[in-house]
């Protein structure tokens, strides 16, 4: 059986964090592993509400998982607090778990979910032990410190990323304007691009989650970075063309479309 374990926030509407992690592992076949850092009060158009996990429990929840399964890959999503991100990052080393770091700064709806201390905890702490980072034009920008505004910015970004430590860089350009999504990823040796056609929706809460949770899946499943990216990138494409039209904000999307028929 093929392991994944997400640290990650709880999504009260669980169109993101731990439970879309759970949904898009158990839909590719991989049994996960569940972390919690925070517990968020949020629907499709607000946060309310935010409550961190103590570091030690985020510890401890990680040392039972640990004791008791080989778990090699996972993710990581919403750590909001140095106190986290550094006692995450310490158990990543601890375990030498390949994480693929999902860097959540703010929620599709405008909360901020990363205090200004965590991202200098997470370009200090974390990103040196991660195996993958997916960073989105804002969150890249707030990383590096550098202005987006195309593809060349999107190399020179995970290329600093990758100076940070990061084994494998994907810079998504879904926030960029145009008819093609362009995402550019890097091994520290070469850039290779991945090209999907924009799809006009609003429902794609989730979608940082849904993707990193999809890379973990298929490095668990075939220890192959690149083609695990590929088929995350294509599964999340699929995801977003079937995402749902709930709520009264920002929908999300819909890994279980293979099952769920509406």
């Amino acid at each position: 059986m093929n392991f994944a374990i997400t640290i990650a926030g709880s999504d009260s509407s669980s169109g993101a964090g731990i439970q879309e992690d759970l949904k898009t592992c158990t839909a590719l076949g991989v049994y996960c592993f569940t972390v919690i850092t925070s517990v968020t009060a949020q629907n499709t158009f607000q946060v309310t509400a935010i409550h961190d996990i103590p570091a030690d429990i985020v510890e401890k929840q990680i040392d039972a998982i640990m004791a008791d399964f080989s778990v090699k890959y996972g993710k990581t999503g919403m750590l909001s607090n140095e106190d986290i991100v550094r006692s995450v990052s310490k158990k990543i080393s601890e375990y030498d778990l390949k994480i693929v770091v999902d860097p959540v700064i703010v929620s599709k709806s405008g909360a901020i979910l990363l205090r200004e201390d965590a991202v200098s905890a997470l370009k200090r702490y974390l990103i040196p032990v991660a195996f993958f980072v997916t960073p989105n034009k804002e969150e890249a920008e707030r990383i590096t410190g550098i202005e987006i505004k195309g593809q060349k910015d999107m190399e020179e970004a995970a290329r600093i990323i990758h100076e940070m430590g990061a084994r494998y860089v994907v810079v998504k350009g879904g926030h960029l304007m145009g008819e093609v999504v362009v995402d550019v990823y890097y091994d520290g040796n070469i850039f290779r691009k991945f090209k999907f056609p924009r799809i006009n929706t609003k429902n794609t809460h989730g979608a940082g989650c849904t993707l990193s949770s999809a890379i973990a899946s298929y490095l668990a499943r075939y220890d192959n970075p690149i083609k695990s990216f590929a088929l995350a990138r294509k599964f999340m494409q699929k995801t977003i063309e079937k995402s749902l039209e709930i709520g009264h904000g920002h929908g999300p999307l819909n890994p279980m479309y293979r099952i769920w028929k509406f």
